[in-house]
C-alpha cells in the first residue's frame, strides 16, 4: 500500500473504476474528469469530517486548483484517489490530492478553498471549530 500523505495530516482516500463516460477522444481519461475526481474526494472528505453545526455556518469556494497530469488512465483502470489537509489559515486551506493507478501516480493537485460565511456570503477567517477538525486525525 502506497502511503502518500504526511503523518500528521487529516487524510482519506477513495477507490473506483474508471468507466465509459471518463474516457474522451483520445482513449484515456479526460483531464476535466481528474479535475472532477479532486472535487469529489474533497467534498466526500469534508463531509466525513464536518456536521451540521458547522455546514450550517459556513461553506467552502475552490479559488486555485493546480494539477500535474503525470501518466494516463485508460478505461477498467482500478483507481485510488488520496486526499489530505495542508497548511491552514486565515480564510484559506490547501487540499492535496494524488491520483494512483496501482502504484503509478497519474495526477496530483494542490487545490486553494476559502471559507465563506453563509450569512454573509463573504470569506471568513477559519475558526477553531474548524481547526480542530482539520487537526485531528482520521
Amino acid at each position: 500500500m502506497i502511503h502518500i500523505n504526511p503523518d500528521n495530516t487529516v487524510s482519506h482516500q477513495i477507490n473506483f473504476k474508471v468507466q465509459k463516460n471518463d474516457i474522451d477522444l483520445l482513449d484515456h481519461v479526460n483531464n476535466v474528469v481528474y479535475l472532477q475526481w479532486v472535487n469529489d474526494i474533497s467534498e466526500k472528505h469534508w463531509n466525513i469530517l464536518s456536521n451540521e453545526d458547522i455546514d450550517s455556518k459556513y461553506y467552502w469556494v475552490a479559488t486555485r486548483h493546480e494539477i500535474d497530469y503525470v501518466n494516463q488512465a485508460i478505461l477498467g483502470d482500478q483507481i485510488t484517489v488520496y486526499t489530505w489537509i495542508g497548511k491552514t489559515g486565515g480564510v484559506r486551506s490547501i487540499r492535496n490530492v494524488h491520483i494512483y493507478r496501482k502504484e503509478t501516480l497519474l495526477a496530483k493537485a494542490k487545490t486553494t478553498w476559502c471559507l465563506v460565511d453563509k450569512k454573509t456570503n463573504k470569506p471568513t477567517r477559519i475558526q477553531q471549530d474548524i481547526l480542530n477538525i482539520l487537526e485531528e486525525k482520521s
